[in-house]
């Protein structure tokens, strides 16, 4: 089948929304991580700014592997975004420019010099960013120290963005403005601050000029993106007549929250459909605590339950029950008023997309990394309401399905998706929940150590735990 290119728009069945565009845009960002997220997120921005500005053309920049971005140069930087909807719907998204992997050192380095270059994006997940637990550069990460040793050809993308930073200010050029869209805490402030911290090492100068001149604006992205697989590719192919093996999907809904730092560059992104706000962090722990907080635990409650995918798990009335109470009764008491955000809105829309039959979320792949990802999602909550003297029975809930998660899956000797894989695994290889659950506190995996003086909290996650191992849900439901 004939491959998708500008050559093969006009063949394209007229259902098919698409640019007016006969030929890739002009450079004006430099983009680190072209996987499927910024695809069928931010690139659909940029898509839409294109037909007003052609200047602000996306090079893709993938740091590890030449797949995706070997993928995009064979297709002249096309390929479809599918929405997963009850009314499904295609579009050719044409916001790429230039193709670079790995061995392309050279070719990014004079990118990020080039002053057409006003903005640097980065989906490189959390752990992309080398940084410790407590938010800072790790700078005994091997990424960070080769780079220190060996600054020409980067490994870690702060390196990287470092290196361009200061050949802009030997040229005397203005910064471009780094734009962070990976769903870490404070992410502008914590990536500000690990540049600057990177450029200490070795310059001081560059150090305070990164200080006082990179934007750095924070941000918080979302649409539900599940993986892209062959049933996708010949979806793609039937309804295109076409083949297109960079396609990507996603729910209809999207959102990109940025900082307002006063920037032409942030109104133009606003323009394209971005929103704009003083208040990122106020979304970003609605999201975070709202949304992420029940993907995790309809994933680890609805793997115990059989369940495979985040809309069957909807489909559990148990489970659309716990979710729906955690939200209204733990979760929202916990957020403050954040102008533009209705959160009993945010709710049942939150519910409504999760209940989508046409995206096939899998349940195993947001379990994914949960060590990370549970301080964040639930733990928060949890001690916001413990410190307001409440005991949190849907969270408490929640965080005993990833207890007895990890111990089923120890058990079964199936391996556990995560970095710290390997003391999960002995923590919860044998005894009962409450064991298990002290180890995880002592180690710091997944609780915060200071837990174990809550013994009331403690308590009552074991006991929900030991019952979802158990299979005991009229028990784990009940609280």
């Amino acid at each position: 089948m004939t491959g998708l290119s500008y050559d093969t728009l006009a063949t394209l069945p007229a259902s098919v929304v698409r640019s007016a565009r006969t030929a890739p845009p002009t450079t004006g960002i430099v983009h680190f991580g072209p996987g499927a997220f910024h695809r069928a997120h931010q690139a659909t921005y940029i898509d839409t700014l294109l037909d007003q500005d052609p200047s602000w053309g996306i090079a893709a920049v993938s740091l590890r592997s030449a797949g995706t971005v070997a993928a995009l140069a064979a297709q002249q930087g096309l390929y479809t975004l599918a929405i997963r909807d009850a009314e499904p719907s295609y579009r050719i998204i044409a916001a790429h420019s230039r193709f670079l992997g790995p061995d392309d050192a050279a070719a990014t380095q004079a990118l990020l010099a080039d002053p057409a270059v006003k903005l640097v994006t980065t989906t490189v997940t959390e752990k992309g960013y080398c940084l410790a637990a407590d938010g800072t550069l790790d700078r005994a990460h091997p990424d960070i120290v080769h780079d220190l040793a060996a600054p020409a050809v980067a490994r870690s993308v702060i390196g990287w963005i470092v290196g361009g930073l200061a050949a802009r200010r030997a040229s005397g050029l203005a910064p471009y403005i780094v734009l962070p869209c990976d769903n870490l805490a404070s992410n502008g402030a914590k990536v500000k601050a690990a540049l600057v911290a990177f450029a200490a090492e070795t310059d001081a100068a560059l150090a305070a000029w990164i200080e006082a001149e990179v934007q750095v604006p924070g941000t918080m992205v979302d649409s539900i993106t599940p993986a892209s697989d062959d049933a996708l590719y010949a979806d793609v192919a039937a309804a295109l007549g076409v083949a297109d093996r960079a396609a990507v999907q996603r729910e209809a809904f999207t959102q990109w929250v940025i900082e307002d730092v006063g920037s032409p560059v942030c109104a133009a992104l606003a323009r394209a459909g971005g929103t704009l706000t003083d208040n990122v962090a106020g979304y970003e722990q609605a999201k975070l605590r709202v949304l992420n907080g029940s993907h995790s635990t309809l994933a680890y409650a609805g793997l115990l339950r059989g369940h495979t995918s985040v809309a069957e798990a909807m489909a559990d009335p148990a489970l659309a029950a716990l979710v729906d109470a955690m939200i209204r009764d733990d979760i929202v008491p916990t957020l403050q008023p954040v102008s533009g955000l209705d959160l009993d809105a945010y709710r049942a829309a939150v519910l409504a997309r999760f209940r989508n039959p046409m995206i096939v979320h899998r349940l195993d792949q947001i379990a994914i990394d949960g060590s990370q990802k549970i301080p964040y999602r639930l733990g928060d909550t949890l001690a916001a309401r413990r410190a307001a003297g409440a005991l949190p029975r849907h969270v408490v809930v929640a965080l005993g399905c990833w207890v007895a998660f990890l111990m089923q899956r120890s058990r079964a000797d199936v391996a556990i998706a995560d970095p710290a894989a390997t003391a999960l695994d002995a923590a919860a290889r044998d005894g009962r929940a409450a064991e298990v659950l002290d180890r995880l506190i002592a180690a710091g995996l997944g609780f915060s150590s200071g837990l174990a003086q809550d013994r009331r909290a403690v308590d009552a996650i074991a006991a929900a735990a030991q019952s979802a191992f158990d299979g005991d849900w009229p028990a784990v439901l009940s609280g």
